[in-house]
């Protein structure tokens, strides 16, 4: 029994077709992911030199500068910033409403298409079993039309059927390490915004 031609089962089965697609949507996933959370990656030390100059301006009445501080800088701590610079006349409790809504909608915004590598690790894996069967399947049918060649044509036909498993391994894997390191990335920046947000409460109400 000679080696799989891996380019002929690829072509004859549609599942690995569905694989590559699902294996596409992946990367780019993952790829805009990463661009994404470099872009806002968070500085705990610059954070606290910023959060001290615009105590300062706020202090002195010159609000417009302390928000031109955070002019330039992406992400949702910037934006949390911006969020409390602009509402530091509401009362304490309102501000800390504000506060909390804004951290929703990042966290939102954080979780973006994360949930496509979540559904591709859970689902591909089972898309492969699928064209695994399939392709058991369509092995003994050739096998009963033919009525010859015994065992050996079973175990070729199979042995190729087993690719689309590997396959759906191969994409669903990937996915979910992914999946959780960047889970792990928004669990961080959550409780970034949340320390961000107690530290503006304090700047902006603590005299209060």
């Amino acid at each position: 029994m000679g080696e799989i031609d891996y380019i002929r089962v690829f072509f004859a089965s549609f599942t690995l077709w569905i694989l590559l697609g699902c294996s596409i949507i992946a990367f780019t996933v993952t790829l805009e992911r990463w661009w994404y959370f470099r872009k806002i990656r968070f500085h705990p030390k610059r954070f606290l030199e910023i959060l001290g100059k615009i105590a300062t301006l706020v202090s002195q009445g010159k609000a417009d500068e302390a928000m031109q501080i955070t002019h330039g800088l992406t992400g949702p701590i910037p934006d949390i910033v911006r969020t409390a610079i602009t509402n530091r006349n509401r009362s304490k409790v309102e501000l800390d409403e504000l506060l909390t809504a804004a951290r929703m909608e990042q966290r939102l915004v954080l979780e973006r298409y994360l949930g496509i590598l979540g559904t591709l690790g859970n689902t591909a894996p089972f898309i492969g079993l699928f064209g695994t069967v399939v392709g058991i399947i369509k092995a003994f049918h050739d096998l009963a039309v033919s009525g010859s060649g015994g065992p050996a044509v079973v175990a070729a036909g199979i042995s190729e059927a087993l690719v689309a498993t590997a396959a759906g391994l191969l994409v669903a894997i990937p996915s979910v390490v992914v999946y959780n390191i960047y889970m792990k990335k928004v669990k961080e920046m959550a409780t970034n915004m949340e320390v961000a947000s107690i530290r503006l409460l304090v700047v902006l109400h603590g005299g209060r």
